[in-house]
């Protein structure tokens, strides 16, 4: 391996990234209506994500580091850039302008709590469950 590859990696090699939240992928329309009902009985955590953005990558991370709700709520995980129109319907839906990155509380069919950017903390999601 040539000294370029060791510091910058190799753009063949496949990162695999691993994380302790067991996201849900978030990927139409009709999981919203799924994530309305069984906010009725468990929180649900949107994350809206870019992958074209370093400052999204960046919150995603953090967030997943700081992130210790294992079994207190659903986690769902959008990439906003492959479905747009999913995250369209989220802001509307739910009545919040349209950031990203950003993180949602979904209880009881409503949004109680949304943050976007460096404001996306796991310990303000604890405090509001």
């Amino acid at each position: 391996m040539s000294l370029f590859n060791s510091l910058f990696g190799n753009s063949e090699e496949k990162k695999v990234t691993t994380s302790k939240i067991n996201w849900i992928p978030l990927t139409n329309l009709d999981q919203l209506n799924e994530i309305v009902a069984l906010s009725n009985e468990k929180p649900i955590a949107i994350f809206k994500h870019s992958t074209r953005c370093s400052i999204s990558r960046f919150a995603l991370k953090q967030f997943e580091n700081e992130y210790a709700l294992e079994d207190k709520v659903d986690a769902y995980f959008l990439d906003l850039i492959e479905y747009r129109d999913v995250s369209n319907e989220i802001a509307n839906r739910f009545q919040v302008v349209h950031q990203s990155p950003q993180l949602l509380l979904i209880k009881n069919g409503q949004s109680v709590y949304d943050a976007s950017h460096d404001a996306i903390d796991a310990g303000d999601l604890v405090e509001r469950l």
